[in-house]
C-alpha cells in the first residue's frame, strides 16, 4: 500500500498538468492513522465531484464495542459519525478555491431521522466514512498543491475531529446509543400492549415551518389525556408516560389549526427513529404504518380495487384495474389495497388530502342517488372490516364529517394542541342522534356479510425501462443509455430530489408518498429498481416477492448490492420495504 509521502510526490509530479492527470491518484493510500481511498476521480472540475473514503482501524477509532454490538446501536453510532464528519467537512469545504467544484468537501447531511446510510459503516475492525471532494483546478489545469493541502491536512483533521473517540465523542455516542435502546424498547412494548403508536409526554410536535424539520420554538409540549396515558419502562429513561394509541379505529378531530394534522404527521414520521433534540424522539409508530391520500393522475397497475369500486358503468373489471390517469377516489382505493399488499398494519389518513367520495357518502346523497347507481363503496363502510377481519388499524384525521363516529373505538380531540379523549361524549351524541343501535347500524352499513378483502391475490411484477433512445454518438452510448465494461447497455438513472426518479425511459412519481423523508432514500429506491429490473426482465414474480428478495440481497451484500462495479459511494439511505412497494406501484414507462 502506498504511503502519504508517496501521495505527496505523486501530486507534485502532476501539478499544473491537464485535469485528467488526477486519475493517476486512484487507489488506497496509507496516511497517519487511517487509509484514504480515492475511488473515483471526476472528469473535469465542473463534473460531479470525486468519490473518496477513509478507513479508520478499530484501535485508532477506539469506540467501545458495546456501542455497536447490535444493529440498532450500530446504526445510531453510524448516524452520529456521519453528522460529526459532515459538520467537520462543511467548515473546511472550499478552503481552497479554483474552477467549478474545486475545494468542495461533503458527505451525507442527515435530517432528524436516524437512517442506515452508505456514508458510514462501523464494523469490529474499523470505521469507513465515504465522502465527496472537488479536486481543485484553474480552468482545466490541476492545482495539485491545493489538493495536497486538502488530502494531507484538511481531511486528516476532519477524521481526527469526527471519527476518533475522545471524551466528547464518547459522551455523544453513549447518548445516541442509549436513545436507540429506548426507542427499540418502545417499539417492542407497542406490540406487547396492542398499541399502534406512543407519544411521550413533553414531546414537541409542531415544526418551525411547513418546509422545516426543526421543532417550533416555544411550542406547547404534548401531554396525554389521562384515559389514554400509559407508562413505559425504558432501559435508560426509566418510567416514561405518554399517550398510547390503541389498535383499532382512532379518530383525531378538532377545529382548524388546533393540531390535528400536526399530530398525524408526527405519527407518520414516527416509523423512523429521531435524534435527541428533535422533540419527536419518543414519538414511535408501528414500523409498517402507511400514510394514504388521493393522488389524481397517478398510474395504477393491475390492482384489485373491487372492495371499494365495482360495477363500473363501462363494464371494466376492477379485480385487476389499470389506468394511466387515476381519479382521486380510484387512486386512494388503489393505494389502500397496495398498502395491505405491502403488509401495513396501520393506515394513516387525513380527510384534507383524501377524496371525499372515497371516504364517505351521506344519507341525503344515498336518498338521491341509489346505491345500485354508485360504484364506490366508501371507506367508512369498509374500515370496520379492515380492523375486525384483517387486523388493520386506522388513524384518521376528520374535521368536517361525523360519519366515522359510530365506528370509532377512540376519538381524540385536539384543542389548542392539547389532546383530549372525547370517546364517551361521541358515543352519547351518536346515541342521541342515531338511536341506541347506532353501533349496530354502523356495522350493518357493510353491503356484504362476506369479507371483502379475503380473495385479494398477489400481483405480478412487470417492469420495463422502455426502449433506449438512439445513441447520440455511435458506439459511445447515448443520452438514454450508458455502456458497462462488457459493452452491454447499462440502465441510466436520474433522481429528482424527493419527487421521484427515472430508470431508463421509465419514470416514478413519488411526490405524494409522504413518508419518504430524505433524498438519499429516493436515490436508494432508484438503485433498487435498477437491480430488480436487471434481474427480472419480463417480470413474472409477485411484487411482494421482489421486495423481499431485494431486502434479502441487502442483508447479504449490504450497500454493494446497489452499486454498479462495486463502487460504494455516500448518498444512499435505506427506505422501508413499504416505500419500495410504492415506487414499484407507480412505475410509468414514457411512450
Amino acid at each position: 500500500m502506498k504511503t502519504g509521502r508517496e501521495l505527496l510526490r505523486q501530486l507534485e509530479s502532476i501539478d499544473r498538468r491537464g485535469y485528467p492527470a488526477y486519475k493517476a491518484l486512484r487507489g488506497v493510500w496509507r496516511l497517519d492513522g487511517f487509509d484514504l481511498s480515492i475511488d473515483h476521480v471526476q472528469g473535469d472540475p465542473f463534473a460531479a465531484p470525486s468519490k473518496l473514503s477513509v478507513w479508520v482501524p478499530a484501535e485508532r477509532a477506539a469506540f467501545p464495542p458495546e456501542l455497536f454490538d447490535e444493529p440498532h446501536r450500530r446504526i445510531a453510532l453510524e448516524d452520529l459519525l456521519v453528522r460529526r464528519f459532515s459538520e467537520a467537512v462543511s467548515r473546511a469545504s472550499y478552503a481552497v478555491g479554483g474552477s467549478g467544484k474545486s475545494g468542495l468537501l461533503s458527505t451525507s447531511r442527515p435530517g432528524p431521522e436516524v437512517l442506515p446510510r452508505s456514508a458510514c459503516e462501523v464494523a469490529p475492525d474499523g470505521v469507513i466514512l465515504r465522502f465527496e471532494a472537488g479536486f481543485p483546478a484553474h480552468g482545466r489545469t490541476t492545482d495539485a498543491r491545493a489538493l495536497a493541502h486538502m488530502l494531507l491536512d484538511i481531511v486528516p483533521a476532519c477524521v481526527e475531529r469526527a471519527l476518533v473517540c475522545d471524551r466528547e465523542a464518547l459522551v455523544a455516542a453513549r447518548s445516541a446509543v442509549e436513545l436507540a435502546d429506548d426507542q427499540r424498547e418502545v417499539r417492542r412494548q407497542l406490540r406487547e400492549r396492542d398499541l399502534v403508536a406512543f407519544v411521550a409526554d413533553g414531546a414537541v410536535l409542531p415544526r418551525a415551518s411547513g418546509v422545516s424539520a426543526r421543532p417550533l420554538a416555544d411550542a406547547r409540549p404534548f401531554f396525554s389525556p389521562e384515559s389514554l396515558r400509559v407508562v413505559l419502562d425504558l432501559p435508560h429513561r426509566g418510567p416514561t408516560p405518554g399517550m398510547g394509541v390503541p389498535r383499532g379505529i382512532t379518530l383525531i378531530v378538532g377545529g382548524g389549526y388546533h393540531g390535528k394534522s400536526t399530530l398525524l404527521k408526527a405519527l407518520q414520521e414516527g416509523v423512523y427513529d429521531h435524534v435527541a433534540g428533535d422533540g419527536r424522539e419518543l414519538v414511535i409508530t408501528d414500523a409498517t404504518a402507511m400514510k394514504l391520500r388521493a393522488e389524481d393522475g397517478r398510474v395504477v397497475r393491475a390492482v384489485d380495487i373491487s372492495p371499494f369500486i365495482d360495477n363500473l358503468p363501462d363494464g371494466r373489471d376492477t379485480h385487476a384495474f389499470s389506468t394511466a390517469d387515476a381519479s382521486g377516489s380510484t387512486s386512494q382505493a388503489a393505494s389502500t389495497m397496495e398498502a395491505l399488499e405491502a403488509g401495513a398494519r396501520v393506515l394513516l389518513i387525513d380527510e384534507d388530502t383524501s377524496a371525499t367520495n372515497f371516504m364517505v357518502r351521506d344519507r341525503l346523497m344515498e336518498a338521491v342517488v341509489a346505491a345500485d347507481h354508485e360504484p364506490i363503496t366508501p371507506f367508512v363502510e369498509r374500515v370496520g372490516a379492515l380492523w375486525k377481519r384483517e387486523g388493520v388499524s386506522c388513524v384518521l384525521v376528520v374535521g368536517s364529517s361525523g360519519a366515522f363516529f359510530p365506528v370509532a373505538d377512540v376519538v381524540i380531540q385536539m384543542d389548542c394542541y392539547e389532546a383530549r379523549d372525547i370517546t364517551g361524549r361521541v358515543r352519547e351524541v351518536c346515541r342521541e342522534m342515531l338511536g341506541e343501535d347506532a353501533a349496530g347500524a354502523a356495522v350493518a352499513q357493510e353491503r356484504s356479510a362476506a369479507d371483502p378483502f379475503e380473495a385479494i391475490a398477489p400481483r405480478g411484477l412487470k417492469l420495463s425501462a422502455g426502449e433506449p433512445r438512439a445513441a447520440s454518438r455511435p458506439g459511445r452510448g447515448g443520452r438514454g443509455q450508458a455502456r458497462g465494461a462488457s459493452g452491454d447497455a447499462r440502465i441510466k438513472i436520474r433522481t429528482r430530489g424527493l419527487d421521484g426518479f427515472d430508470v431508463g425511459r421509465a419514470t416514478v412519481d413519488l411526490r405524494q408518498v409522504e413518508q419518504l423523508v430524505d433524498v438519499e432514500q429516493v436515490a436508494a429506491l432508484a438503485q433498487m429498481a435498477r437491480v430488480l429490473l436487471q434481474a427480472r426482465r419480463g417480470g413474472g414474480s409477485a411484487v411482494g416477492d421482489a421486495v423481499d428478495d431485494m431486502f434479502d440481497l441487502m442483508d447479504v451484500r449490504g450497500w454493494e448490492a446497489l452499486c454498479e462495479r462495486g463502487e460504494i459511494a455516500c448518498g444512499l439511505a435505506l427506505p422501508r420495504p413499504q416505500e419500495l412497494f410504492c415506487a414499484l406501484n407507480r412505475w410509468r414507462v414514457e411512450r
